[in-house]
């Protein structure tokens, strides 16, 4: 009698173990098998968390990593390799700058990740491969023609502006300071807008005679503050604007009006902007290639 509860107790443990493990399996599961090789449904959404991703990037990330694979099989096919003191000094770099030179603080914030450190290393090291395939296959044979630059420039305009932005002084007195307006345009009669935005002015730019150089009004004023720039004239001073208490005094010193940049001025960014598409489409064909090249399936 008691056998045969030991066998009924094992039996149920081992169907409950089974049915866990399917569980485990369901929640889990594989999300994409490429050749011989498998991605996990959690390893995309470890992915995700780690670049702060939101969980409407799931497919958008898949494809990063079944991408990733099909160039990694690629560098090994191509006997690419990564000598050691390269990779050294990446880890160097990346301990110097995330780090401040302090590898023990690299090491506690793996640890704070649960990622080892030989898991770490080996991502660095085909993030590595990856780059440095990407350039031999792609970046290094971009070259801009004249046309197409030439295309790019008549077709975006928008992309090649320059200006929209004004050169201001301001003098900012506190609440508790609003008695002292008469005082400081008083002071500006006899004395440079500099010096009185020096002695009187609150803003966070005071020291510097209260000066915001080649600024987006919009990017650093309130509206109502912006609306009396727009209408100011270059070289005069506004009325004083209480907002809240605060008390501005303005003065426009000058003004870049919005404009599109010659075909010379703004030929760098032209031709970055032509390498970065052919680079990109190159990228999609050479991708696509890969693919046909080698068994994937997305589950």
């Amino acid at each position: 009698m008691i056998k045969r509860e030991v066998k009924t107790a094992c039996l149920a443990l081992c169907v409950a173990a089974i049915a866990g493990m399917c569980a485990a399996v369901e929640v889990d599961g594989i999300a994409a098998k490429v050749n011989s090789s498998v991605i996990l449904r959690s390893d995309v959404m470890l992915e995700m968390r780690r670049a702060g991703l939101s969980p409407d990037r799931y497919e958008a990330v898949l494809k990063e990593m079944i991408e990733r694979k099909l160039i990694l099989k690629a560098a090994a096919e191509s006997k690419m390799t990564m000598q050691e003191w390269v990779i050294e000094n990446r880890i160097r770099e990346i301990i110097q700058r995330g780090f401040g030179g302090d590898r023990n603080k690299l090491m506690e914030t793996l640890s704070q990740q649960k990622i080892s450190y030989p898991e770490w290393r080996q991502r660095m090291v085909d993030d590595m491969v990856v780059s440095a395939m990407r350039w031999q296959v792609i970046d290094k044979n971009m070259v801009a023609s004249p046309a197409r630059m030439r295309e790019e420039y008549a077709n975006n305009p928008e992309r090649y502006m320059a200006g929209g932005t004004t050169t201001i002084s301001v003098i900012l007195l506190k609440p508790e300071d609003a008695e002292k307006r008469d005082e400081v345009t008083e002071a500006l009669k006899t004395m440079s807008f500099a010096d009185v935005a020096r002695e009187y002015s609150a803003d966070s730019r005071a020291s510097e005679g209260g000066v915001w150089k080649d600024i987006v009004p919009a990017d650093v004023f309130r509206q109502e503050v912006c609306k009396e720039i727009a209408e100011m004239p270059v070289g005069t001073l506004s009325n004083w604007i209480d907002l809240d208490g605060w008390s501005f005094l303005l003065r426009k010193d000058e003004e870049n009006q919005l404009h599109t940049r010659s075909f010379a001025e703004a030929y760098d960014d032209i031709e970055r902007n032509v390498r970065e598409e052919m680079a990109l489409e190159q990228y999609d064909k050479w991708i696509e290639r890969l693919m046909s090249e080698s068994y994937i399936k997305v589950m």
